[in-house]
């Protein structure tokens, strides 16, 4: 069965992790999507560990089901390919700064047209849209380092992609509001993704807290969260994570370990009580945790309905995944699509593609012949990189 988005051409005019890991998702769920990179290609191809200088561990995770083709934008020839591909494209995407766009030729003025979807996501939005902007800098401006300071004393970034991997998310979604809308009115639209506003927006959808009132009814912040106790709990042979809300799972909890009496006591009795105790309640929840082992706590909390879960290392999530067969790159593992579909399954189709892997078989379906695909690629104004199976660098 055909994805969702089959029949959707989508340009993925984007490097790093944002753009290319919201166009991984289109393509998942069916969308054709050409990647057009520089000559020298996206960033991601460079960074250690790899087996072949140009495929590295983070292209082969973000550039799936994507076809590339690498232009030399700077030629005129080049302009015109990748005028000609947005002309045949339902969507676009990119994460270049507005001004290197325009000073290209290539914003949303210069390259839209009706049916076209055309999605510019960047670090800021108003008179800082052209400030570089990479994931520790939106930690900042968006608050998530002040979380991090306000819950640990540290101001530390948290020690993944986040504000990247939101914003893909937030990409993916809004492209798919505006393929909707498109279905109704015939008409594309300009999306615009600012990263620092969409952390924004999720940071503050629970720490808003008492600020959501006008004047303030309390403290910024969502007091659970920010307990510095709020973590997993040492249990007597490993770790474990017991999450009680509500009085009912609090007193259940206070019950299984052994401590009926503060079952019933008054700090932790309601929600406005436990609100005021928190920090109370995490010691209290550390020390009892010791006494039992992980397997106990699993079997006392699944008999009382307290939510519990294993402290899952990142070798015992690595060892879950699929493989796969990779053209240079031989046997790799695949981080899956974790929506199921019942009518329109995501599925993967193509592998993560070397740099201008696909430049003959693009131009000539834009109608370019043999002839002209062979002369742009002695001008480079195109250029393939092959990758061979031996010879290639370890990271």
């Amino acid at each position: 069965m055909d994805g969702a988005l089959d029949g959707i051409r989508v340009i993925d005019f984007s490097t790093v992790v944002m753009g290319p890991y919201a166009t991984q998702i289109l393509g998942d769920l069916g969308a054709d999507v050409i990647k057009v990179e520089s000559l020298s290609g996206d960033s991601l191809r460079v960074p250690p560990p790899y087996q072949h200088v140009g495929m590295s561990s983070l292209t082969l995770a973000l550039n799936r089901n994507k076809r590339s083709i690498a232009v030399d934008l700077k030629d005129e020839r080049g302009k015109k390919i990748f005028r000609e591909l947005v002309a045949s494209a339902d969507v676009l995407v990119t994460n270049l700064r507005p001004q290197a766009l325009e000073r290209l030729g290539l914003d949303y003025e210069s390259v839209k047209h009706d049916r076209l979807v055309y999605c510019q996501a960047q670090g800021f939005s108003g008179e800082l849209r052209d400030r570089a902007a990479y994931d520790e800098i939106v930690q900042g401006a968006s608050g998530t380092v002040d979380l991090m300071m306000r819950a640990t004393g540290s101001p530390d970034y948290v020690p993944t992609v986040l504000a990247d991997k939101v914003s893909s998310l937030t990409i993916a979604y809004s492209v798919l509001a505006a393929l909707m809308h498109r279905e109704r009115s015939g008409l594309g639209q300009h999306v615009e993704v600012p990263m620092t506003d969409t952390m924004l927006a999720f940071n503050l959808l629970e720490h808003l807290g008492g600020e959501t009132f006008v004047p303030a009814h309390g403290p910024l912040g969502f007091a659970r969260s920010l307990q510095p106790n709020h973590r997993a709990v040492r249990t007597k042979d490993g770790y474990a994570c017991i999450a009680t809300y509500g009085a009912r799972n609090v007193a259940d909890f206070f019950t299984v370990a052994g401590r009926p009496d503060l079952a019933v006591d008054p700090r932790f009795d309601s929600p406005d009580a436990l609100y005021e105790h928190f920090e109370e309640f995490y010691d209290l929840m550390a020390k009892l945790a010791l006494e039992k082992t992980t397997d106990e706590w699993e079997e006392l909390c699944s008999r009382h309905s307290i939510p519990f879960g294993r402290v899952t290392s990142l070798e015992d999530a690595v060892s879950r995944l699929d493989t796969a067969e990779h053209p240079t790159e031989g046997t790799i593992r695949l981080v899956p699509q974790p929506v199921r579909f019942s009518a329109t399954p995501a599925s993967v189709r193509r592998h993560s593609p070397c740099l201008g892997e696909h430049n003959a078989e693009i131009l000539a379906e834009l109608g370019y012949t043999e002839q002209q695909i062979s002369e742009l690629s002695s001008d480079l104004v195109t250029v393939e990189a092959v990758y061979g199976e031996s010879g290639g660098q370890q990271g």
